[in-house]
């Protein structure tokens, strides 16, 4: 349950190496959040993180989680949830892939979309019954602004996101009164370690802005939000722009 300041007191994070969950993470602890449930594969970078946020004054755990391991979840997730409440769930885990590689290689290419689709429905509704029987919580579910007009030069990622995009759009639906809300998060390109050095992108955010994003959208309890707000608008004009004009202008 929330604390007497509005805050959530415990999160639990799955795909807990993101830089954007853990962003979220650090200012939620800031804001008197006391229990952290990391969730992602087993590593350093895992551990790491659980220090970093330990040393923030959190009681932070780690649990083995593989998003492909769907057989998996209910078991593991419901471990976590018999623990006790949960009043934020981050789903940040996915992976965006090789273009060119995973057009050659269709094995590759499916395994971007179960990462980033068929594990986060499978996660997303165990997560989604289990605060529903609680009562309460926020699911949130990072999504990308590369879901809304699906792009030639990343179709394979875009699609597995416009597709968790609708999942969670539908999701927010059904969950209607029960207590729980749906929060979609839909960020710009994210400026992170594995980009560094690669050429700044129109409306690129920051991992940090995102979680700004985040906090500010739990507060006001909304359903969706932009990273940076001007891609709303952007987004809504691009969506109507027919599909050989496009073509044209991302070869130019």
């Amino acid at each position: 349950m929330k604390d007497a300041f509005g805050a959530p007191q415990s999160l639990l994070v799955l795909g807990g190496t993101s830089e954007i969950a853990l962003a979220t993470a650090r200012r939620l602890i800031a804001l008197r959040t006391r229990r952290v449930w990391l969730a992602g594969r087993p590593s350093p970078a895992l551990d790491a993180a659980a220090v970093e946020l330990r040393d923030r004054g959190a009681d932070v755990r780690t649990v083995a989680f593989d998003a492909l391991d769907t057989d998996s979840h209910e078991e593991v997730l419901g471990k976590v949830f018999a623990e006790g409440d949960i009043d934020v769930v981050l789903m940040a885990f996915g992976v965006t892939g090789d273009q060119a590689r995973d057009e050659e290689q269709p094995t590759a290419a499916v395994r971007v979309v179960q990462t980033n689709y068929t594990g986060s429905v499978s996660a997303g509704l165990v997560c989604a019954g289990a605060l529903q029987a609680q009562g309460h919580g926020s699911l949130v579910v990072l999504s990308s602004v590369a879901g809304e007009r699906v792009r030639r030069a990343d179709f394979i990622y875009g699609s597995s996101k416009a597709g968790l995009d609708a999942f969670a759009q539908g999701l927010g639906d059904a969950l209607q009164g029960t207590g729980v809300q749906v929060l979609i998060v839909r960020p710009g390109p994210v400026r992170t370690r594995a980009s560094a050095g690669r050429p700044e992108q129109p409306f690129a955010t920051t991992p940090e802005a995102v979680a700004g994003a985040i906090v500010t959208g739990l507060r006001r309890r909304s359903e969706t939000v932009w990273v940076p707000g001007s891609l709303r608008g952007v987004m809504s004009a691009l969506r109507h722009v027919p599909r050989p004009l496009l073509r044209r202008r991302v070869r130019k």
